[in-house]
C-alpha cells in the first residue's frame, strides 16, 4: 500500500478488531490520536477562556482546530465538564435547551496557569500541513456523498457515484506518475 495512508489489522491477525489508520506515520485509532484525561481537561479549559461553550461545541472547535485529528468523544467531553464543575473550575447554564458551560474566576486563574503549547497545539505538532488539508478535504467531500446519500434522489445518487469512480481513478492516476 502507499506509504501516506494505510489500513492495517494489528494484533490478532485477520478479523481482529483491533484496527488502526495510519496518517504520515502517525498512528491513530477511531476518529483521531487518543488524547490523555488530562489533555482534554486543558483543552475544555482553554476553549472556555475564548468563549461560553456547550459540549457538542467543544467537540466540533477541537476538531477543526486540528484540522480533523483529533475530535474527543462525548464520552471524554461530558465526564470531563462534570469533573470541572465539581472542582468549581467552571459552571454550568440551561440555555435555549443546551447546557452551556462558561469559567469561574478559579477556572480562569488555572487556564491563565497553564504553561506550553495549548493541548490542539499539541495534537497537530509535528503533522505536515498538507496532509492536514487532505484529510479535511476527505471529510469534506465525505460529508457531502453521506448527503446525497441520505436526501438525494436516484438521478443525484447516479450521477455523485459516477463522479467518485471517477475521482478514485484520477487519485490512482497522480500516485502512478513519476516522481
Amino acid at each position: 500500500m502507499h506509504e501516506k495512508f494505510s489500513h492495517e489489522v494489528r494484533p490478532g491477525g485477520p478479523g481482529s478488531r483491533c484496527r488502526h489508520r495510519h496518517w504520515s506515520g502517525r498512528q491513530f485509532g477511531r476518529g483521531g490520536p487518543r488524547a490523555r484525561r488530562g489533555d482534554v481537561r486543558a483543552a475544555v479549559l482553554a476553549l472556555l477562556a475564548d468563549r461560553p461553550m456547550h459540549g457538542y461545541e467543544m467537540i466540533q472547535e477541537l476538531e477543526q482546530r486540528t484540522g480533523g485529528l483529533w475530535r474527543p468523544s462525548a464520552g471524554s467531553i461530558y465526564p470531563t465538564l462534570q469533573l470541572l464543575e465539581d472542582e468549581g473550575l467552571i459552571k454550568g447554564e440551561e440555555s435555549e435547551g443546551k447546557r452551556r458551560f462558561e469559567l469561574t474566576p478559579e477556572g480562569r486563574e488555572q487556564d491563565e496557569a497553564r504553561q506550553g503549547p495549548l493541548p490542539w497545539e499539541t495534537v497537530t505538532a509535528g503533522v505536515d500541513p498538507q496532509q492536514i488539508q487532505l484529510r479535511r478535504s476527505f471529510h469534506q467531500l465525505r460529508a457531502a456523498a453521506r448527503q446525497v446519500a441520505e436526501a438525494g434522489d436516484e438521478s443525484q445518487a447516479t450521477r455523485v457515484r459516477e463522479l467518485l469512480d471517477e475521482t478514485r481513478r484520477k487519485i490512482y492516476a497522480i500516485l502512478a506518475e513519476a516522481d
